[in-house]
């Protein structure tokens, strides 16, 4: 059975999250080594405000992730907070998973009394615009051009 929970509960996947960052996002975080990254997940795990991750379990398993955090552009701390680090394993695709863990992030930042999210995606517009979220400026970030979507 497919369930979505905060990371605090399942903190043994940890790891798993880091590589997935590592390996989807490393090049838009130089300089951050994946031990870097599992602590900022320890964090993620500690916290029920900003930051917090979300994950996707298959049983015992882990098969996606999303983020609440505070900032996601080096160069755009005007805008927060950020959903993050959206995330679904390849054979879990295509099934709904992603709306679901980008839709637990909306419905947190709307517990926290947030009334807009920030996102960016070099490709992945048309999936968020599905959800609801609006272009709100394009750029060039870390050398690739991105949109930035916000979502109120």
């Amino acid at each position: 059975m497919m369930i979505i929970e905060h990371l605090g509960w399942h903190t043994d996947t940890i790891p798993t999250l880091a590589q997935w960052t590592d390996e989807q996002w490393g090049h838009l975080l130089p300089g951050t080594t994946r031990a870097d990254m599992e602590r900022r997940y320890n964090v993620k795990a500690a916290s029920h405000t900003i930051p917090q991750t979300f994950v996707a379990m298959d049983g015992n398993t882990p098969v996606g992730m999303a983020s609440l955090i505070e900032y996601d552009m080096d160069d755009r701390h005007d805008l927060t907070p950020w959903l993050a680090s959206v995330y679904v394993e390849p054979d879990y695709r295509r099934q709904g998973l992603g709306g679901k863990l980008v839709q637990t992030i909306m419905m947190e930042a709307q517990r926290l009394g947030i009334k807009r999210l920030y996102l960016f995606t070099p490709d992945q517009m048309p999936f968020y615009r599905r959800l609801g979220w609006k272009d709100f400026e394009e750029c060039d970030y870390c050398g690739e051009h991105v949109t930035i979507m916000i979502y109120e």
